[in-house]
């Protein structure tokens, strides 16, 4: 590892995936003060698709992203404020610059791998107002090296201050890491981040593949408080930071109290792998699938790994939720009458 890592606590954020984007302001302001007392860099906080997000179709939130954004602001003083925004979720005048109102310090403009383009408006507008700004390539399992170096140089062209690859389905393996960080951090004139997400068992394995492949941003969640099998958790990146002396500012203690107050407060079951998580990584599925692929099984009383098998077939992403209703029609009606589908009852 060479250079100062930068941590970036997504508990607030990605976590709000693990209870239905139902964080409440004192959720909020209880974690978002541990966070700043542990050290970490940046804080990101709101809905689980980011700014403007809150809808049926992919959840209500419990407040605003304006409450949210001021209960978290509150609390920090070294530690960063920041915010996600998916292009087609946030808008520029509606999500945006409210969202900067309330204090943010940096954002981070996501897209599909393979759709940097759409994040040409956000990203340049933003640097135009002197907000950092860093881009976010999700499912980047999806596309080769030499295609997220191309869709990163992109961003970086528009004024993205780095790139981070989203393990959005928690299907990267330490080679897979080791190759595609290491081909942007060589190809790259700006910092590259890795968001681990936990699917097969690698996420904090992974974070650390990536940190020694030059990465120098690293995502994190309290007791790894996210979608699906949940992120690389904060209190073991810190113990295994602590354990190789690499320099940052996260405290070892300060870490592993943020990751007791969050599940003290929030985090009523400890995200772990399970059939459905496992079978969503090696899919290659998006981890938030999980859940809405669960209702689907028990709806249409069909295996839940069936259903993520084909759409990882079918290489769906976020925003195709439909699909996972027309997998499970399918697969129902193909099946023969008395069949039991493997997997389900007590295991969905």
């Amino acid at each position: 590892m060479s250079g100062t890592l930068q941590i970036c606590d997504t508990t607030l954020r990605d976590g709000n995936h693990a209870v239905g984007h139902q964080l409440g302001a004192e959720d909020i302001s209880v974690y978002a003060r541990a966070a700043e007392s542990a050290g970490v860099d940046v804080v990101e906080v709101g809905h689980g698709n980011g700014l403007g997000a809150s809808s049926i179709q992919v959840g209500i939130a419990a407040i605003s992203d304006a409450e949210m954004l001021r209960a978290a602001k509150a609390e920090l003083r070294h530690s960063r404020l920041g915010v996600l925004s998916i292009p087609g979720f946030a808008s520029v005048e509606r999500d945006l610059k409210p969202a900067l109102d309330c204090g943010v310090d940096e954002v981070r403009v996501g897209a599909h791998c393979t759709e940097a383009d759409v994040t040409r408006q956000q990203i340049t507008m933003l640097r135009a107002m002197g907000v950092t700004v860093k881009g976010l390539l999700l499912m980047s399992h999806m596309a080769s090296a030499k295609k997220l170096v191309e869709q990163a140089q992109l961003m970086q062209d528009y004024g993205a201050e780095a790139v981070v690859l989203m393990d959005s389905a928690g299907a990267y393996t330490p080679q897979k890491v080791r190759e595609k960080v290491g081909e942007l951090v060589d190809k790259l004139d700006i910092a590259i981040g890795f968001h681990a997400h936990n699917n097969l068992g690698l996420s904090v394995i992974n974070s650390m593949t990536a940190m020694r492949a030059g990465a120098t941003i690293v995502d994190v969640t309290a007791r790894g408080f996210g979608a699906g099998a949940g992120n690389a958790p904060v209190e073991l990146v810190a113990a295994n930071l602590h354990v190789e002396q690499a320099r940052t500012r996260i405290r070892l203690f300060g870490a592993l109290d943020a990751a007791d107050t969050a599940e003290e407060r929030f985090v009523k079951h400890v995200p772990t792998n399970d059939s459905v998580t496992i079978a969503s990584g090696i899919a290659g599925v998006f981890s938030g699938f999980a859940a809405p692929v669960r209702r689907a099984a028990r709806r249409f009383g069909v295996d839940p790994r069936e259903i993520l098998l084909e759409l990882g077939e079918r290489r769906v992403v976020a925003g195709q939720e439909d699909t996972i209703i027309e997998v499970a029609m399918r697969l129902a009606a193909e099946r023969a009458p008395g069949d039991l589908p493997h997997g389900s009852a007590d295991h969905i």
